[in-house]
């Protein structure tokens, strides 16, 4: 199922882009061109979820037989601020408030539903990333990023009274990024449809040993992917 939402995004990606392939000339580039850095706001949706590793535990556990992650879906709010570095790439920081779901689900030899823990968060995040952009061709140009995320969730419950009752999840995180968009020059703003993958590179688990759902884990790292649409200028 993961597979398939994915190529739909990707699909629904590519076509809205095409249907603004054609026509226009390259003056509302040089207009922007002439500005060495620009700001603007972002909207985009998420599919997140987590990627676990069992521990030495679940082989030996009796009441759990099976532990997966599941997408959530969540959007973002953000805004953009675009430095140019030379012609073709830039240095961009969007601070975001980021809502996001993920879902991990246990199932035991006896039952034929899941039980799921559901992890909502509200992170605030901040993406530090570099562009690089193609030349431009009829006021649009393609580019890809690369960059690092730090995220802080203000609402986890690790710090709850019920926190040794439930797994728990860390509230910070780091991951790196990587995606592509197209940039179509408007008169008075630039729209950048752009698609990005983020992976965490650290292990989010709080280890809980009251707790069997946390025991049969070893680690778990974050995973989302965005759909995003900036309006700069």
């Amino acid at each position: 199922m993961l597979v398939v939402h994915s190529k739909k995004i990707i699909t629904a990606f590519l076509l809205f882009v095409g249907a603004f392939a054609f026509g226009q000339s390259n003056y509302n580039f040089l207009d922007f061109q002439q500005k060495p850095y620009y700001f603007g706001i972002t909207l985009g949706i998420n599919r997140s979820d987590y990627k676990v590793f069992r521990s030495k535990n679940f082989i030996g556990n009796d009441s759990i037989a099976r532990v997966e992650s599941v997408r959530g879906p969540g959007f973002n709010l953000g805004i953009v601020t675009n430095l140019k570095i030379g012609d073709y790439f830039d240095f961009r920081l969007l601070p975001t408030l980021s809502f996001a779901e993920r879902n991990l689900e246990y199932t035991t030899p006896k039952q034929l539903v899941p039980s799921e823990r559901k992890v909502a968060s509200v992170m605030v995040e901040l993406p530090f990333q570099i562009r690089f952009k193609s030349a431009p061709y009829h006021d649009k140009r393609a580019f890809v990023i690369a960059g690092v995320k730090y995220s802080f969730d203000v609402a986890n419950e690790s710090r709850t009274r019920q926190a040794d009752e439930i797994l728990k999840i860390s509230p910070t995180d780091f991951a790196i990024e990587a995606g592509a968009g197209v940039q179509f020059f408007f008169p008075f703003f630039i729209f950048s449809p752009e698609i990005k993958y983020s992976y965490g590179i650290g292990n989010v688990l709080l280890y809980n040993g009251s707790l069997e759902q946390s025991t049969v884990l070893d680690k778990a790292l974050s995973r989302s992917f965005t759909l995003s649409f900036h309006f700069e200028g």
